[in-house]
């Protein structure tokens, strides 16, 4: 007879694989490549987003009138800005076309992901200056020769990864175009940054076709893929691309990790929030605290320390940042609510800012309603210490 025990092991069988294959994984010194992936994406956000920096802090003057220069200086910047973000933008579509093929990481692979990150760093410093002066070459060079050296780091990891089988999407393990692969992922990754060194050196006495191979980088895959439809509307459909081909190409018939692009949108929104909250932090609560400083010559009377609407001026000001503050410290505490703690705040925030004359009022008749109830106290215990001082003469 059988045991009604007997089944329970075949039960186990997915979550001994699993195991097994986490137990492989750590023998052999890898890791999925999750984690690593999440982190360059929010840096690559991060990057891409700090570059309006330049542009949303353009001086102008009062004074200074709205002519034809001052329009010129900010359509240039906001050009320099577009361009610069499209090729991060294309740099993390390479990022992400590479980790398709790449299915594990070690060590060695994650320190070349981590120097790729660093060269990706330096972008917005060389971005402010190609904002500042867009005409000198040096900005021009200096961007050219950071995106080369990311292109350079990531045809080291593919260089790498092929090197090294184990690492590599399992479908590609087996296939024998493995040689096919590492010279279709090189020509993706290695196309931006080659129209860059030609940029690069023509930045050194023709700078108006650098901004032209630059915006090439960014434009290439769709110019490309337009000119192979004309030729197949031409001369006719010819023979399709090997399926393995077709898998890792930039263009759009292939699309993209849902969960990267997920990640990469999710922090482009959450440092676009930060720079809001600092930018009230900083700038609003500094010249805020200044005019306090010199109240009678900068603030009319109603808003100067005791006036009628100092109180909701100061509260206007405080609740962007202490509501950020206190949403970061509850996801610290209860990290499974994250989401909906950030979505309450979204919610809550511009209902506090309706409501922040009626709730301020309320809030300074509670404290008057308070110093009422405390002064009789103060009173009482005055007239029972009265008899104990000696009597006036």
């Amino acid at each position: 007879m059988s045991r009604p025990g007997t089944p329970e092991p075949a039960l186990c069988v997915q979550g001994d694989s699993a195991a097994g294959t986490q137990d492989e994984d750590a023998a052999d010194g890898t890791q999925h490549s999750h984690r690593m992936l999440s982190f360059s994406d929010a840096l690559l956000s991060i990057i891409a987003t700090v570059m309006i920096l330049p542009v949303t802090h353009t001086k102008i003057s009062p004074e200074q009138q709205f002519d034809k220069s001052v329009q010129k200086l900010l359509a240039t910047r906001i050009a320099v800005y577009l361009m610069t973000f499209l090729i991060v933008t294309v740099a993390w579509a390479a990022h992400t076309r590479l980790f398709q093929v790449v299915g594990k990481i070690d060590d060695t692979l994650a320190l070349l992901n981590l120097a790729c990150m660093m060269t990706i760093t330096f972008l917005p410093f060389t971005f402010s200056l190609m904002v500042t002066f867009p005409e000198v070459p040096l900005g021009i060079f200096l961007f050219c020769m950071c995106v080369i050296a990311i292109g350079a780091v990531q045809a080291l990891i593919v260089v790498y990864a092929f090197r090294f089988p184990h690492l590599l999407n399992p479908e590609i393990q087996g296939s024998a175009h493995r040689a096919l692969y590492r010279r279709h992922v090189l020509h993706i990754v290695l196309r931006g940054p080659v129209l860059c060194l030609a940029a690069a050196g023509f930045s050194l006495f023709f700078y108006p076709a650098s901004y032209l191979l630059m915006a090439m980088a960014v434009f290439l895959p769709y110019l490309s893929k337009a000119a192979s439809w004309c030729r197949c509307r031409l001369l006719g459909p010819q023979e399709p691309p090997t399926p393995s081909i077709e898998l890792f190409d930039l263009n759009r018939q292939e699309p993209l990790s849902k969960e990267r692009v997920a990640a990469f949108s999710d922090g482009v929104y959450a440092i676009v929030a930060t720079l809001l909250i600092l930018d009230i932090c900083i700038f609003q609560f500094a010249t805020w605290t200044a005019a306090l400083l010199h109240g009678p010559e900068t603030l009319q009377p109603s808003a100067r320390f005791g006036g009628r609407e100092h109180a909701f001026m100061f509260a206007k000001l405080a609740l962007y940042p202490c509501t950020s503050l206190l949403a970061f410290a509850s996801t610290c505490f209860l990290s499974r609510f994250s989401t909906a703690i950030f979505h309450l705040m979204q919610i809550a925030v511009p209902s506090a800012f309706l409501l922040l004359r009626l709730l301020v009022r309320l809030a300074l008749a509670l404290l008057q309603t308070l110093r009422g109830l405390a002064r009789p106290a103060r009173g009482a215990e005055e007239d029972v210490r009265a008899p104990l001082l000696p009597a006036p003469c």
